[in-house]
């Protein structure tokens, strides 16, 4: 079948049977004989009853599509089919997860228990010889999670490079976040408020908050220079200048991370430099190939973002001189990017290998989350941005670049509060695929 419609029976058995050979040599180096994975339990607010969101310990659904089941355990030992301990309580105050069933429960031996302390009977006895790989509150008696280095750091280096079953999880989560982000972009040229655009948003995902893998940032105006802006105003502003807008979708435990920017209605100026950034976003995404070095690919972007921010009148320095003197960081604050996967900010993006050992950032690039070489399987986020954020503005004044800065330029453009292009991008063994724009192109008809 193609990729748009996999036949997910193949793809999941060769994707177990990888993590199967990754786990047995983990637990080799680390002289243990079962890996054990709680999938975590539900937490309280303090000195209330309301729990938090439940969200499953990622090694626990690395091995199955099983998201919503406190409580449970997954046992793997080598030679032996994995065991699932899936907790599924006598309660009438809440809704109990379903029994397992699909295309993954046939490599599984599944045990069925009715209250969680019963999981203890199916765990391995002599508890020395489990790496436990969770959080401390998903003890269980004397099966308490040890989280050894050594299993973690393989496990993790490994995990950055996709099955071919993860693979099409991710392309789905990307169908359902591109369809979202389409419908949040209608709603805004229609007028809506944040939080009318986040509903719509929500609406054409057909998933909660809870469900997706992290919390929108729908910023109109300058709230787009905000980073990490969640304040979802009720009233629309008095004037629509701009949209920017990051959120993504969940599927089986996977996750995309989409960030699109727009422009408000007759205004061309702000369109002219968003098209600017994009074609700087797609000339990064074209190079996520095998070998390329993350580190200097964002320091590559800061010097095409310098470019841009000259050739459109708002620095008079050259473009290197901008990077140099550390301007550039001033426009793009952030990292290029990170790894992704079963979670959005995924695990080992500063591994060197798979013992532990770490590549620094480049100096003066503190916020980078990833600074390995991108393998083939290898699926990153490339989302360059420009932001006039006056914090950072005020620090440059002062400084003597401040000189170079066409400041009127700038005031002209602190209404637009800034722009961010993110797309998926996975490495392969020739050119690159871009997940999220392969996604908008099949909204299209392309």
């Amino acid at each position: 079948m193609d990729n748009q419609h996999p036949d997910l029976h193949p793809l999941f058995s060769e994707h177990l049977e990888v993590l199967k050979s990754r786990t047995d040599v983990a637990l080799q180096r680390g002289g243990f004989d079962h890996l054990v994975v709680p999938s975590g339990t539900v937490r309280y607010q303090f000195l209330d009853d309301r729990d938090y969101p439940f969200h499953v310990n990622p090694h626990f659904k690395h091995w199955l599509p099983v998201t919503r089941a406190p409580g449970s355990w997954l046992v793997y030992t080598p030679g032996r089919r994995p065991k699932l301990i899936f907790l599924q309580p006598a309660d009438y105050w809440h809704v109990v997860p379903e029994a397992p069933a699909g295309y993954w429960v046939e490599h599984f031996d599944i045990i069925t228990i009715r209250d969680a302390a019963e999981a203890r009977a199916h765990l391995p006895g002599d508890v020395t010889r489990c790496a436990v790989i969770g959080e401390a509150n998903a003890a269980l008696d004397s099966m308490v999670p040890n989280n050894p280095q050594g299993v973690i750091d393989y496990l993790h280096y490994h995990r950055v490079i996709k099955t071919a079953y993860e693979l099409a999880m991710m392309r789905v989560a990307s169908k359902i976040g591109t369809r979202a982000h389409r419908a949040a972009a209608a709603a805004f040229h229609a007028g809506e408020s944040e939080f009318g655009i986040h509903m719509a948003y929500l609406d054409a995902a057909r998933q909660t908050e809870n469900e997706l893998p992290y919390s929108n940032i729908i910023a109109l105006n300058e709230h787009g220079a905000i980073l990490h802006y969640h304040d979802l105003k009720h009233a629309p502003p008095s004037h629509l200048y701009s949209f920017l807008i990051d959120a993504g979708a969940s599927f089986h435990g996977y996750a995309s991370d989409i960030t699109r920017t727009h422009a408000g209605k007759d205004c061309e100026e702000f369109q002219v430099l968003i098209d600017a950034v994009d074609e700087v976003q797609k000339n990064l995404c074209a190079r996520v190939r095998a070998g390329q070095d993350y580190g200097a690919l964002h320091v590559d972007a800061h010097h095409q973002l310098a470019g841009v921010l000259h050739d459109h009148g708002f620095i008079r320095m050259s473009a290197e001189s901008a990077v140099e003197s550390g301007v550039s960081a001033t426009f793009f604050p952030h990292g290029l990017g990170h790894p992704i996967g079963l979670q959005v900010h995924d695990v080992a993006g500063f591994a060197a290998d798979d013992k532990g050992q770490t590549i620094d950032r480049p100096e003066g690039h503190p916020y980078l989350r990833m600074t390995r070489s991108i393998e083939p399987g290898a699926v990153v986020t490339i989302e360059p941005g420009l932001y006039f954020i006056d914090m950072l503005l005020a620090r440059l004044k002062e400084k003597p670049e401040g000189k170079d800065i066409a400041w009127d330029k700038i005031d002209a453009f602190h209404k637009y509060g800034g722009i961010r292009i993110e797309d998926d991008v996975a490495c392969t063994d020739g050119d690159p695929e871009n997940l999220t724009r392969d996604a908008f192109a099949l909204l299209d008809g392309h």
